[in-house]
């Protein structure tokens, strides 16, 4: 037996590898990579609204299809908020810093501010169980709305991308709003070539202080979209609250705590019907009252 054993060994140890090896079973396995979160993609349109990113539903579809939302940009959260044990909850520094991104990106990928145009933009998170699985990803998602007062998701089957550089449909433009009390009830858009009282001039960027303080001063809001109105009329500042009124629409208490700072600005004009814009046009577009 031991005799056997002996030949055996010795005639394996003669045999030759075959042509193109090395004789070394192992030393040419690929190495395994550790595993890696789910990560969305930007670009990528959706049939349905998510509040919360969970992989069993994230399900895209072309953007030439009929879908709700599409996802602008997708961010990464570092630091602080990342360290956290659940995903930013609203309000969060984690959420306002997400938001403050998707602001910038959504800007940049429409052509022009999102609230210059019918457009309401969200801020999706992963899942607690992804959360917890190390994924830090968040998602800018965009979506046209109905109105300036209908906040609802209209369904599209066409891309946002750079809708709202130039003329578009979405962009806010001329209305005609309802009062009651002093108090403006609807903003309908019309034609600027059609009769009308208001105009939408730009987004004023309101200090980050608190939503109390914010509503309390009416006096600085206006002064904000009348710096926007002269700007946008060519009015000299000193004289365009003596030309027009100003109407804005500003952000809900929910907005403004994940960190939307921005009032949309509207000249107005109630004592005669406007048919052209105001954009740039000055003293004699908008005279003394």
């Amino acid at each position: 037996m031991a005799l056997g054993g002996a030949v055996v060994l010795a005639l394996t140890g003669c045999v030759a590898p075959p042509a193109g090896t090395d004789g070394d079973l192992v030393d040419d396995w690929a190495t395994i990579s550790a595993p890696a979160a789910f990560t969305p993609e930007a670009g990528t349109c959706h049939a349905h609204v998510a509040r919360v990113g969970y992989l069993g539903a994230y399900d895209p579809v072309p953007c030439e299809r009929p879908h709700r939302v599409e996802t602008l940009h997708v961010g990464t959260l570092t630091g602080a908020a990342a360290k956290e044990r659940t995903p930013p909850s609203p309000g969060s520094a984690g959420m306002r810093t997400a938001h403050a991104t998707c602001d910038r990106e959504a800007t940049r990928a429409l052509g022009a501010d999102w609230r210059s145009g019918r457009v309401g933009l969200s801020v999706v998170f992963p899942s607690p169980a992804a959360w917890t699985g190390g994924a830090r990803w968040f998602r800018c998602d965009g979506a046209e709305i109905r109105s300036m007062d209908d906040p609802s998701v209209v369904t599209r089957t066409a891309g946002l991308g750079r809708s709202l550089a130039g003329s578009s449909p979405l962009r806010h433009t001329c209305f005609n709003p309802s009062l009651k009390d002093d108090r403006v009830t609807r903003m309908t858009p019309v034609s600027c070539t059609r009769p009308h009282h208001a105009e939408f001039v730009g987004v004023w960027v309101a200090p980050d202080t608190s939503y109390a303080a914010f509503t309390k001063d009416d006096r600085r809001v206006r002064d904000g979209c009348l710096a926007l109105i002269a700007t946008y009329t060519k009015v000299p500042r000193g004289e365009v609250r003596f030309r027009t009124g100003s109407i804005w629409y500003h952000p809900l208490a929910a907005e403004w705590r994940d960190g939307n700072r921005g009032v949309q600005c509207f000249l107005w004009v109630s004592d005669r019907d406007l048919t052209r814009s105001m954009k740039g046009a000055g003293r004699s577009g908008l005279p003394m009252g």
